[in-house]
């Protein structure tokens, strides 16, 4: 059976370049060091007019952190779905837990309604949930087309046998897509010890700025500082070179 290949991104050119190696899909977002959130209307915008042939799904998140979100929250996440699948974004990836880790059944089902049909990925707060066979059930109960896991591990890899579980209770009503750390490395024995038909992971590469003009001293974050002159992108070579891999 062959694997569907979907690969995160926060950039258009990482559209681009998911494309060019043979990538079925992305998921688009911003701050990926924060785990992922909603990248801007233009981004959506201008990765959908730069490439033809992949699936570009939207992650809907306001923030980092928890996945318990009030209701100024909820209210910004439904405007966002509304707004990509207005743009013209083939698919979204959301996910709201309670406080004690269960789905957050009428958010997820205020933003399905929202997204008017298109398909929808549940994205790693499931790795959050307290339940995973009875949060997998709720999800596919809900219409969900898709769970992003790592199988609530560390990794993919080390997540497992837990994800084979789940791929197994999910039988054809959801699929169970394998993420988190997965390499050309190791995709092969994720592939093989889940079952899984999709993959997720992204294929990011150091890259310098080109700035030539430096200033050492400011910085634009807070306490927890990354390098202001060094870019993370994401490479058709590393995308080829994982689908390769999973052989």
């Amino acid at each position: 059976m062959s694997l569907t290949y979907e690969v995160c991104i926060d950039s258009v050119a990482g559209a681009v370049a998911a494309e060019k190696a043979g990538a079925q899909r992305v998921e688009l977002c911003a701050a990926l060091f924060d785990g992922g959130l909603t990248p801007t209307l233009g981004t959506v915008r201008a990765a959908l007019a730069a490439v033809s042939s992949i699936r570009v799904h939207v992650i809907i998140r306001p923030r980092g952190g928890d996945f318990i979100f009030d209701e100024h929250e909820v209210a910004a996440m439904e405007h966002d779905v509304a707004l990509v699948r207005e743009a013209g974004a083939h698919g979204v990836v959301i996910g709201a837990l309670t406080p004690e880790g269960t789905v957050d059944r009428p958010v997820v089902e205020r933003l399905m309604a929202a997204a008017g049909g298109l398909p929808v990925t549940f994205h790693r707060a499931f790795d959050m949930a307290a339940d995973p066979f009875g949060t997998l059930d709720a999800l596919a109960g809900l219409g969900v087309a898709r769970v992003l896991t790592s199988g609530q591990d560390a990794s993919a890899l080390e997540g497992a046998p837990l994800i084979a579980e789940l791929v197994r209770h999910a039988g054809d009503r959801v699929i169970v897509m394998p993420g988190g750390g997965v390499t050309d490395r190791n995709v092969a024995r994720v592939v093989a010890a889940t079952g899984a038909t999709e993959i997720h992971f992204a294929a990011l590469s150091e890259e310098p700025s080109p700035a030539v003009h430096r200033n050492p001293y400011p910085f634009m974050g807070g306490e927890l500082r990354r390098p202001e002159y060094q870019r993370l992108v994401t490479t058709s070579d590393g995308i080829a070179s994982v689908i390769r891999a999973a052989g």
